[in-house]
């Protein structure tokens, strides 16, 4: 049973891993038989989506599941939508010195996004139907154990792969039109951060706004020397502490790591620094990167139809 997605990965060198993303762009993938359909490609550079954008064809989807479950004869409750502030994706820096104040780092929604997973009622459903209705619904799902399988090769090696079939896959197609294509570029997208972040990491511009920062911490009564030991810090005293007076301190700690990163742009530098790196990736990954953001921006256009923007 698949109620969402799937993954994997692993290592070798960037010549082999370029030549395989070439491939893998032009649309082989192992014994799987070719498309019929002319592959999409993206005609111009694009713009990555916002949050905002990305949740709304996530939204979308769950439009799109509930309906086809419905039609094969099964009840689907889609996903719950928080609001668009606490849907915001978690960086590395965060300089949102308003939204720190207020939520922390984040953890009372982290705890509820988990309690809203352990009570999924298509988790409850899908345990109360019968051993044959389970696989009715796997089946109508994402296609169960016999439909076929993509696999997308990654560029620092390893393979990712997903059934193709039910009514993930129709959802899919009805958004992004070619499911593999889709699959395919933002695996390979979706992986690249591992090249590029540890460029970022030892870059002259970005170590010198870290330790900025970590002076500015560090006179603030927080000696940290990056964002992420600020952020396990906060974790760890939620474990010693009461609930209260741990996310006091959580907060605390979250306002001043977003009043430096903000005093010091290390926010701002760190996004220069990637734009600079994901420029120099191979030509390969940068197609995968910009054919996967055409794919998503077809998929926003698909989706404002399903599903109104989050607020």
């Amino acid at each position: 049973m698949n109620h969402r997605q799937a993954r994997t990965r692993q290592i070798p060198a960037a010549t082999t891993a370029a030549a395989a993303a070439a491939v893998l762009l032009a649309g082989c993938s192992g014994n799987q038989p070719p498309s019929s359909a002319a592959p999409f490609v993206a005609t111009r550079n694009e713009r990555p989506l916002s949050d905002a954008q990305l949740l709304q064809i996530s939204d979308a989807q769950q439009v799109l599941l509930r309906r086809c479950m419905n039609r094969n004869g099964f009840a689907y409750w889609q996903a719950q939508r928080e609001s668009l502030e606490e849907s915001r994706t978690a960086g590395y820096v965060s300089d949102d010195v308003d939204w720190a104040r207020k939520h922390g780092y984040g953890s009372q929604i982290t705890a509820k996004d988990d309690r809203q997973r352990r009570h999924n009622p298509n988790i409850a459903y899908h345990a109360s139907l019968s051993a044959a209705q389970r696989r009715k619904y796997d089946a109508a799902m994402d296609g169960g154990l016999d439909a076929p399988v993509i696999t997308a090769e990654l560029p620092r090696g390893g393979t990712v792969k997903k059934r193709e079939g039910g009514c993930v896959a129709e959802s899919e197609k009805q958004l992004y039109g070619d499911v593999r294509g889709w699959f395919r570029a933002d695996k390979v997208a979706g992986s690249l951060q591992a090249l590029y972040v540890p460029k970022i990491m030892a870059d002259t511009k970005f170590t010198t706004a870290l330790s900025a920062w970590s002076q500015c911490m560090d006179r603030a009564g927080h000696p940290f020397t990056n964002p992420g030991a600020a952020r396990q810090a906060a974790a760890q005293q939620s474990l010693q502490m009461g609930a209260a007076r741990a996310f006091r301190a959580e907060r605390d700690l979250a306002v001043a790591d977003a009043t430096c990163a903000r005093n010091t742009s290390l926010r701002a530098i760190g996004k220069e620094r990637e734009n600079h790196y994901i420029k120099e990736l191979p030509s390969a990954y940068r197609r995968a990167l910009n054919l996967s953001r055409a794919f998503q921006h077809r998929a926003l256009q698909r989706a404002a139809a399903l599903a109104s923007p989050r607020t």
